[in-house]
């Protein structure tokens, strides 16, 4: 079954929330997730020993970036920019950008952010530039998602997001819909293109 690699940083849980949502539209598309993530960059180099947390999905390695078809990419917003550790393992890519290992595989992002105007469409952004320099192909949510009309918290057409409030709030339905939405395109666009190979 073909893969696509859901990677995300999470510091309190909602940009976790997210890619968990995005998982199950990958897996509704005929596609199965591979969950992973990043450790804090002060865990950076033990990490890269032992490769498992203690807790939730494994760290990502490179090899998942190769046997995966497809990619989601989510971090919680910093000043208007993806998080330090999520940005870290992207800029050790470059063997894969000077052998092009990644050309015309899709992707899409996702965030997270404590209030309405954090900077979420901006992070999204920011966090595409890395992969179109590597060739991915950009995929992200059409008006034709109805939630992207009628939500009221996160959920934006460069990609799914979650506005938190400042203490933690769950995932509203509507990014909840939108989630599942980006995951299910994701899945369809790249078992598109791998029927067109």
């Amino acid at each position: 079954m073909t893969e696509i690699l859901v990677l995300y940083y999470s510091r309190h849980g909602s940009t976790e929330a997210l890619a968990r949502h995005i998982a199950k539209g990958i897996e509704k598309g005929h596609c199965q997730a591979r969950i992973r993530t990043v450790p804090p960059l002060r865990d950076y180099q033990s990490a890269e020993i032992q490769h498992v947390p203690e807790d939730g999905p494994p760290f990502v390695a490179k090899k998942d970036l190769h046997e995966c078809a497809a990619l989601a990419l989510g971090s919680p917003t910093r000043f208007g920019n993806m998080a330090a550790p999520l940005k870290h393992f992207l800029d050790s890519t470059s063997d894969e950008w000077l052998k092009g290992q990644l050309i015309d595989k899709p992707f899409s992002v996702f965030t997270s952010s404590a209030s309405m105007h954090g900077g979420q469409e901006t992070t999204l952004l920011t966090m595409a530039i890395p992969l179109l320099h590597q060739g991915m192909i950009y995929c992200g949510l059409p008006y034709s998602e109805s939630a992207l009309h009628d939500t009221t918290t996160g959920g934006t057409p460069y990609g799914a997001s979650h506005v938190s409030g400042h203490q933690s709030s769950g995932l509203s339905d509507h990014e909840k819909t939108l989630a599942i939405a980006q995951g299910l395109r994701l899945a369809r666009i790249t078992l598109k293109l791998e029927d067109n190979q």
